[in-house]
């Protein structure tokens, strides 16, 4: 029997994000929970890249097809290398013109997978990604 999943609003603003807030979303992300946290483009829904379990429930309820992959969020350079990405000299331009931003670079991992990566130019996204420490995978809400 699936645990049953409780939905919980936190209201945090750009101006004064409220730490605490953004510590307990990180917390919830570690634990395999989904969290709606805003972009400079849209709201998105994010999950835990590394927690097989919550990209399976995020699929679900994205109702969205195997075959078509998440945007993987980051907070610094370091979580594409650790996934086993090198940053080409090409893209590394890129990413100093426009991260963070709204900008999707698609990089190769050690088996040759193409990943696209994000770094949201929002304090909320990235502190929540920077203290959950995880990679994060993020559709639109």
């Amino acid at each position: 029997m699936r645990s049953l999943r409780k939905t919980l609003v936190l209201k945090i603003t750009p101006e004064n994000p409220a730490k605490g807030k953004i510590i307990l979303g990180a917390k919830v992300l570690r634990g395999g929970g989904l969290v709606a946290f805003p972009t400079e483009t849209v709201y998105g829904l994010v999950a835990n890249l590394l927690d097989a379990e919550a990209v399976e429930r995020l699929y679900r309820v994205k109702k969205r097809p195997k075959n078509k992959p998440f945007t993987v969020h980051v907070s610094d350079l370091a979580m594409i290398e650790k996934m086993g990405c090198t940053i080409t000299r090409q893209a590394r331009a890129f990413i100093d013109r426009f991260w963070p931003g709204p900008l999707t670079i698609v990089l190769k991992s050690w088996g040759n997978k193409k990943i696209g990566f994000r770094m949201p130019d929002n304090r909320i996204a990235l502190e929540l990604i920077r203290r959950a420490g995880v990679p994060v995978i993020a559709p639109s809400a």
